[in-house]
């Protein structure tokens, strides 16, 4: 199935994860061996899998989303970035990607180089990824599902919420599916983001992205580089628990189930789970959801 099909045929809120491929031979084997395994036993309707700046483990994305798909038949997306790719180097990935029977697609922009020089010749802005899959569908008579980043708290290089927003609508102008949001930890943050995406025409479904805390330092780090706000609250929960990761993990998991369910109660069409390539602490946060 494309994105856009499980939002519209599903008659309750549609539960993804997303994972990311492991630096060792070793992390490989076990993601493959045991988790996954695990993590599609918990029934998401899909699973993406992302890939590193400049495409660093684009190898390794396509080769795990292709045994999610081919060999666990679970539905799949690959992340793809286009900064600082060609026209010629995207169709060669997405020639990849469709000969893996991979039909969704994560469409970013992706990390610009350290030294901020990119060939003049390729992509710079994930709208023009988006446009450029459109069109290779066109030639090559296929379909793709296609989703695009949303950023409650705005993305840290836009001026401002409005600005942000354009970007987006761009990416929504040149043909995606579904918008999945950055990590977020007040509720409040998408609920305004669902109303200023709906007073400027975007009716794409928008799906929060949750990231379970699974240590105090870890969140600490994900959170400063993307600039998702940890509220005070949970702040001064995981000073309290320092470097003692079985403490934040539960104060991590607790915070996940009631952040989801109040989302699942006011009607989002899904929520996608950012798993960091673990699988006990889904099995508890989706034992816990009400759907």
């Amino acid at each position: 199935m494309l994105f856009k099909e499980y939002y519209q045929v599903n008659d309750k809120p549609v539960i993804s994860f997303e994972i990311f491929p492991p630096r060792t031979d070793e992390g490989l084997k076990k993601l493959k061996d045991v988790t996954l395994p695990e993590l599609i036993g918990l029934n998401p309707s899909y699973i993406t899998v992302t890939y590193g700046a400049m495409g660093t483990t684009r190898d390794k994305t396509l080769d795990i989303a292709s045994f999610i798909k081919n060999e666990l038949s679970t539905e799949t997306a690959c992340h793809l970035t286009c900064v600082g790719s060609t026209r010629d180097d995207i169709d060669q990935i997405l020639d990849n990607i469709a000969g893996n029977n991979i039909h969704n697609i994560v469409a970013l922009r992706g990390d610009p180089p350290k030294d901020g020089v990119v060939n003049e010749n390729s992509y710079r802005y994930a709208n023009e990824l988006v446009a450029h899959i459109r069109d290779y569908e066109r030639r090559n008579n296929l379909k793709f599902g296609i989703a695009v980043a949303g950023y409650p708290e705005k993305h840290l290089e836009a001026q401002s919420i409005e600005d942000d927003i354009e970007n987006l609508k761009k990416k929504i102008n040149a043909g995606s599916d579904i918008i999945i949001t950055q990590l977020f930890f007040l509720n409040q943050y998408y609920y305004d983001f669902i109303d200023i995406t709906k007073s400027h025409g975007i009716d794409q479904p928008v799906i929060p992205g949750l990231m379970p805390i699974l240590s105090t330092k870890q969140i600490q780090r994900i959170s400063s580089m993307c600039g998702s706000k940890i509220p005070a609250y949970l702040k001064d929960d995981l000073q309290q628990a320092n470097s003692d990761d079985t403490k934040a993990k539960k104060i991590g998991i607790d915070q996940c189930i009631i952040q989801a369910n109040d989302l699942l109660s006011s009607g989002v069409p899904g929520i996608h789970f950012y798993v960091l390539n673990h699988s006990e602490h889904i099995k508890e946060i989706i034992s816990q959801l009400d759907i």
